[in-house]
């Protein structure tokens, strides 16, 4: 008799478990280890955020709401979208709230693909993308772009949709990225986005880092082919809400009907104090995340300059709180070997630069999200373990 277990999804047979929490789980038990692993800030969330969801609570907000979210938060939303970046999303039609950005891309991505459908995303970056393609039957197509600075470029994007014979429904963008903490100009994305247009694509644009965006003013491609992007956003970042699980989902209006019902499915809704608490964060607290994003700039510095002295080259983050640095060139390049080696003998955790993708082979990223004295020791730690290899 075939097994259960045998007559499962087959999209799902040779799925696995994300390979950023299998490794951290894997060195996690290491004694003394200072992990720079995982995405996550380590600054609290804000206390009026805190006491704006209490509130909720004891005020009974706890049945049932719209599906798409309570109508202030997004109202909320859209007047923190247009304020900071001049994007303009209608809140009763083209804005969705989500279980984080998690639910999101997989919404998004179940409402637009059929079985052998084409998707394009740049290599290396968050494996969940590629994940969520193959669950829905699609291919994800791979551009490595550790050749151009980590951004698509058009050039790239065109041979790509040439060596597809132009059969590609959707490209997905992460700006500033995971793991590079890369950001797009405003001119990289204008031109990526004539290219889009010309083809008639989806773009799937996650900016959940907007809001830790350093050396520039943060642009979205919406900007410039709104009626193509389908854009993704959300309170994990930029209010330190990982755990309350709150994203957007914005686009045109009869899209965003469509990717309604997935979500309905998925969630019916998210939960209500934690919409509470989002609203807060947006009303009350637009700028919260420019106070950690000045934390984060000096860990950045003191960990790239610190790499860099030890022989680590690595892109300029523009965004975010990840380094992505090339291993240098006397070490073993098995990027998963020499992150184990880091963390049995440097005590130092990080992610492999493959978990991104091809284009990560031969890197390690190191998320600076940590206290500036743990950094600071990790530095010392690294300089050490190059000097004694």
């Amino acid at each position: 008799m075939t097994k259960l277990i045998d007559q499962i999804n087959n999209n799902l047979k040779n799925a696995k478990e994300n390979s950023i929490l299998q490794f951290n789980k894997e060195i996690s038990q290491i004694e003394d280890l200072i992990p720079l692993t995982l995405g996550e800030p380590d600054f609290n969330t804000p206390d009026h955020i805190k006491a704006a969801a209490i509130a909720a609570i004891n005020n009974n907000e706890s049945h049932y709401s719209n599906p798409r979210g309570i109508m202030p938060l997004r109202q909320a939303v859209s007047k923190f979208l247009a304020d900071k970046y001049d994007l303009h999303y209608d809140a009763e039609t083209q804005i969705i709230t989500t279980s984080g950005v998690t639910e999101g891309i997989y919404d998004t991505l179940a409402t637009i693909l059929n079985p052998g459908d084409n998707v394009i995303i740049p290599s290396p970056t968050f494996p969940m993308y590629q994940d969520d393609v193959a669950i829905n039957g699609a291919n994800a197509v791979a551009v490595d772009t550790s050749a151009d600075g980590f951004i698509l470029t058009p050039d790239k994007l065109e041979t790509t949709l040439t060596a597809l014979d132009g059969k590609a429904k959707a490209v997905i963008i992460n700006t500033p990225g995971n793991p590079t903490g890369v950001a797009y100009t405003a001119e990289q994305l204008e031109a990526l986005a004539k290219v889009i247009e010309q083809h008639n694509l989806f773009c799937i644009s996650d900016e959940i880092y907007s809001e830790l965006t350093y050396d520039q003013k943060h642009v979205s491609i919406a900007k410039f082919i709104p009626e193509n992007t389908i854009l993704l956003n959300g309170m994990s970042k930029s209010h330190a809400m990982t755990g309350w699980r709150v994203g957007f989902i914005l686009g045109p209006a009869d899209l965003i009907d469509r990717i309604n019902v997935v979500h309905q499915f998925a969630v019916t809704c998210v939960t209500d104090n934690s919409q509470f608490a989002a609203l807060e964060g947006l009303q009350n607290g637009p700028d919260d995340g420019l106070k950690m994003k000045e934390k984060y700039i000096v860990r950045r510095d003191i960990l790239r300059d610190g790499l860099q002295a030890a022989g680590f080259e690595s892109p300029q983050p523009g965004g975010a709180f990840y380094i992505f640095a090339k291993i240098p060139a006397q070490f073993n390049q098995d990027d998963f070997e020499f992150a184990r080696e880091l963390a049995f003998k440097a005590k130092v955790g990080v992610i492999p630069g493959s978990s991104f993708g091809k284009g990560g082979e031969g890197y390690i990223r190191l998320s600076y999200a940590a206290s500036k004295d743990n950094i600071e020791h990790v530095v010392e730690r690294i300089k050490t373990f190059v000097a004694n290899n």
